[in-house]
């Protein structure tokens, strides 16, 4: 029983905000909210100075890069470079390493008021063998959180027109035969439910169009989503341009990659078609503000997509591209870089709350989460408002999560009916321990990727550090193009 909360948003269709409020939680169920409920023997949880609302759902991201955060020689680079030199690093992942780093950025969502999480992993070093999902299935459900990983993919190499090196990408066949595996392993349709797959070439331009094509077949049989990044840069559209004759949508078109089970992550370069085609076919979009802010990329037409009936959520993306994985602060980054494309009045806070929640699960296909309501998914969370940064902004307490606030820590987060969250701190690990932990490995690999390179990865500025200037240059894609942020 959450008891007497302040307010409760209820995020639901009428959008209500409900004072001095009650919430009883059965099982994995909301079945009570309402004033003076009764309960006998429920575990009470004080909502005195708090808003409830539903967690909100991440979209896109990529946690094994929570170990490259804020390193010195890409903090300024492009995109190429960027990706050119963390490839060397990323070689040097292992399971430890993959399940330590997805313990850090699925704990940092938590804190940070998400429930509900896709990840898209991708880079499968020759030698580290191809679990690398399992390990980050682990660690969601050591933390307790709703997981929807994707199995990523790259199949093209350096030897065969791409950007990362040939150690990291796997064939066609390793990639279809540990998709199916993972399916039949893990994948739970049901509702309620806490672990989905879903199928994840890294971009349109680092697999072949033989296995986009097989991917989606593959996902359809058994009823699974698609995600990849799209239209994420102008050299991106230059390039479909140039070899298909088409821009990058009609290119996915072509692939069979349209519809509700489908979404992309960035489309930041769509014109005015094709986002009716994106409405039209339902096909969703993560919005990654932060991102493409930190890598200069672009502004996505949100406010056009979401007035045209696009399905839009939120992703942190990076973490190395925007060196956190902090939900909220996406979510206020969000709100703010519309009013410069767009108008002051373009992102409203509520709007990009149902981004957040509804529009997210819409997307991801849960309808049970999203909102908070009697028989939906016990998904919430607790935030203190009594606190300095919210002095005088309890006019909106929902609006103040974006606008005010001195933290992004929530106080209590509850997943499926059960607490992971208490007091801002995670109930299942121990985060001094688990932050020693990945300083050491983040550590190791980065030793061993300056040693293999001769590169100096704590120097600003990657033209000072020419040793891996010439790759790439005969690559097939243009600079921008290999996407994987």
């Amino acid at each position: 029983m959450i008891r007497n909360a302040d307010y409760v948003f209820t995020g639901d269709d009428s959008n209500r905000l409900l004072p001095n409020t009650d919430i009883l939680v059965e099982g994995p169920r909301i079945s009570a909210i309402g004033k003076n409920l009764k309960a006998d023997h429920a575990q009470e949880l004080s909502g005195e100075g708090k808003l409830v609302m539903p967690g909100f759902v991440n979209l896109h991201h990529h946690m094994f890069q929570t170990l490259q955060r804020a390193i010195p020689l890409v903090q300024d680079a492009p995109l190429f470079d960027w990706l050119i030199h963390l490839y060397e690093i990323w070689r040097e992942l292992t399971p430890e390493a993959v399940y330590v780093s997805s313990l850090v950025g699925l704990g940092e969502l938590l804190l940070t008021g998400c429930t509900t999480t896709t990840d898209h992993f991708y880079v499968f070093p020759r030698g580290a063998g191809s679990a690398l999902l399992d390990e980050q299935i682990k660690a969601a459900r050591l933390l307790g959180i709703r997981f929807h990983p994707t199995r990523g993919s790259m199949s093209r190499g350096q030897s065969n027109g791409g950007l990362p090196p040939d150690d990291v990408v796997q064939t066609e066949e390793e990639i279809l035969d540990d998709s199916r595996r993972l399916v039949e392993t893990y994948h739970d349709p049901g509702p309620f439910s806490m672990l989905r797959i879903a199928l994840a070439p890294c971009s349109p331009f680092s697999v072949s169009e033989k296995l986009l094509k097989e991917t989606i077949a593959l996902a359809r049989r058994h009823g699974l989503r698609c995600h990849t990044h799209l239209a994420e840069t102008l050299d991106e559209e230059r390039y479909c341009l140039q070899t298909y004759g088409k821009r990058p949508l009609a290119f996915m078109k072509d692939m069979g990659w349209l519809g509700e089970d489908v979404w992309f992550a960035h489309a930041i370069y769509l014109n005015d078609e094709e986002i009716r085609i994106m409405a039209q076919t339902g096909t969703g979009a993560a919005h990654c503000p932060s991102s493409n802010l930190r890598l200069g990329s672009g502004i996505a037409p949100v406010p056009a997509m979401l007035a045209s009936g696009v399905p839009v959520g939120i992703g942190v993306d990076g973490s190395a591209s925007n060196d956190s994985s902090d939900m909220l602060s996406e979510l206020r980054m969000a709100m703010l870089v519309h009013r410069i494309r767009a108008s002051v009045d373009s992102m409203p806070a509520g709007e990009v709350v149902k981004m957040a929640t509804r529009g997210g699960a819409r997307i991801l296909g849960y309808p049970e989460i999203g909102s908070l309501e009697v028989g939906k998914a016990a998904d919430l969370i607790m935030i203190g408002m009594q606190k300095i940064g919210y002095a005088g902004g309890l006019h909106d307490p929902v609006a103040a999560l974006l606008f005010c606030g001195d933290s992004h820590i929530v106080d209590t987060s509850i997943v499926n009916g059960r607490i992971v969250v208490e007091d801002g701190k995670l109930l299942s690990v121990n985060e001094k321990d688990l932050v020693a932990h990945a300083n050491r490995i983040s550590g190791e690999m980065l030793e061993k990727a300056s040693r293999k390179t001769g590169l100096n990865y704590l120097s600003r500025g990657s033209k000072a550090n020419s040793k891996l200037q010439g790759l790439g240059e005969n690559v097939s894609v243009t600079p921008r193009l290999c996407g994987g942020t």
